[in-house]
């Protein structure tokens, strides 16, 4: 593993000589890349939608400023897209496809790297796609590096959040088709931060129409239980009509299979 790492670190040094743009999504591996680059000549840029949670928006911040890396955070408007309003399977193609090239414009001849891990490739992400028509560098990709590599590593660096749940964009928690809006993904938002505050700080709530199917671990089952009334009680009240509870558990990708 350090022997991907000190090969990582070496090409970022190169990349540094055109200057480097970093995709900062807040999550483990673009901060992973965040710290790495924060010596170097980097700015990191953070896209801003109803697809991402404000508490997202504001942990990138506060990462930013820990490590002392210029941010600029670009607003983007998904919705106004039609083909991402109805939420196609490949949905994330035309997002990247929509804000890489805003990036690109604001990068200008730096080099754009991204977050993707080598575990990526090997699971259904068509906005690889995206990234690949548009020369978007994925540096841990590259060099064969993990997600458990991520983490390892991140702890060892002591990355605060190097154990943080993945956090997909909130149109992940609607089945392929379903029409979004802003109310939907609000409901969703605020949902998930109610199953936190009880708890669950791992969890999706998905929605089908009138039914909320919620997901988390498996060995939470019993917590949820015991609290179950005053959740459901909560979770109503943002106008969700049936609740139910996923016995398969938290998974990624679990939309996928609709």
């Amino acid at each position: 593993m350090q022997n991907k790492f000190n090969e990582l670190k070496k090409y970022l040094t190169e990349l540094n000589e055109r200057g480097i743009c970093l995709a900062f999504s807040g999550g483990i591996d673009s901060t992973l890349l965040l710290y790495l680059c924060k010596d170097l000549d980097v700015v990191a840029v953070t896209f801003k939608s109803d697809f991402q949670t404000k508490s997202e928006i504001d942990l990138t911040t506060d990462l930013c400023k820990k490590y002392g890396v210029e941010q600029e955070i670009i607003k983007f408007y998904p919705l106004e897209n039609p083909v991402i309003l109805n939420n196609p399977k490949d949905r994330c193609y035309y997002c990247k496809k929509t804000f890489f090239p805003k990036l690109k414009d604001f990068a200008g001849g730096r080099a754009i790297i991204d977050g993707t891990n080598f575990d990526d490739l090997g699971v259904y992400r068509p906005g690889l796609k995206a990234l690949k028509e548009l020369d978007i560098i994925s540096p841990l990709a590259k060099f064969g590096i993990t997600k458990k590599e991520i983490r390892d590593y991140a702890k060892n660096l002591e990355i605060e959040i190097f154990d943080k749940p993945s956090t997909p964009c909130l149109a992940t928690r609607f089945p392929y088709g379903t029409k979004l809006s802003t109310q939907l993904l609000q409901t969703v938002e605020q949902g998930e931060i109610i199953l936190k505050e009880f708890g669950f700080l791992n969890n999706r709530l998905r929605i089908h129409n009138e039914i909320a199917r919620i997901e988390i671990p498996q060995e939470d089952f019993k917590k949820f239980i015991e609290q179950h009334e005053t959740i459901i009680k909560s979770l109503k009240s943002l106008g969700l009509k049936y609740i139910s509870l996923d016995i398969e558990g938290l998974r990624s990708g679990s939309m996928d299979l609709f």
